[in-house]
C-alpha cells in the first residue's frame, strides 16, 4: 500500500510580505501570515499534520514566522 503525502511549499515572500503556498503545481492560495497558511490548508482538506514542524512543509525564504512587513502590532 502506498500512502502519498502532500508537499506543500510556502514560497518566498513576494515584495508585498505575503507568500503563495502550493501543492506541487497548484497554487492553494496566497497568505500574509500563519493563521492564512492554515486555513488555505484546511480548506484543501490538507491540516491533519502541524504547519509549523511538519516535513510535509516547504518553508523557502524563511520559515513559519518570517512574514515582512508584518510586525507584532498587526497581530
Amino acid at each position: 500500500m502506498n500512502t502519498r503525502h502532500p508537499h506543500i511549499v510556502v514560497h518566498s515572500p513576494a515584495l508585498d510580505g505575503s507568500r503563495r503556498v502550493t501543492e506541487g503545481d497548484v497554487t492553494l492560495g496566497l497568505a500574509s501570515h500563519l493563521d492564512d497558511v492554515i486555513e488555505i490548508l484546511r480548506h484543501a482538506d490538507l491540516d491533519r499534520f502541524e504547519v509549523e514542524d511538519s516535513d510535509i512543509v516547504e518553508w523557502q525564504g524563511g520559515g513559519p514566522e518570517d512574514w515582512p512587513g508584518l510586525s507584532d502590532d498587526d497581530w
